[in-house]
């Protein structure tokens, strides 16, 4: 079994910063790509970074210049570094990872979600 366990979301005013933490765990062979989805309420999940294992890194327009991802391979671990917050930034954040179990077989899995809040 593998898991993704997310923290560090919470209320923020509008400016400042939170970093969000996706933990992976379990019978894992190796890890590829790791990246951050949020949803908002009444709208589709998007993704927003995404980072593959050898560091190469993806960012939706919204959120580039202000979010940083990164990951520490070595603790199965994935980041997400949230500066300059607005309140359209709200929303459950989700992480996501391409997992191997074996040499041969993986999958996508996914965190449990993390609230981040917004005010204005």
């Amino acid at each position: 079994q593998v898991q993704l366990v997310e923290s560090g979301g919470g209320l923020v005013q509008a400016g400042g910063s939170l970093r969000l933490s996706c933990a992976a765990s379990g019978s894992i062979f190796s890890i590829n790509a790791m990246g951050w989805y949020r949803q908002a309420p009444g709208k589709q999940r998007e993704l927003i970074a995404d980072i593959t294992s050898g560091g190469s890194t993806y960012y939706a327009d919204s959120v580039k210049g202000r979010f940083t991802i990164s990951r520490d391979n070595a603790k199965n671990t994935v980041y997400l570094q949230m500066n300059s917050l607005k309140p359209e930034d709200t929303a459950v954040y989700y992480c996501n990872a391409d997992i191997d179990v074996t040499f041969v077989s993986g999958s996508y899995y996914w965190g449990q979600g993390t609230q981040v809040t917004v005010s204005s």
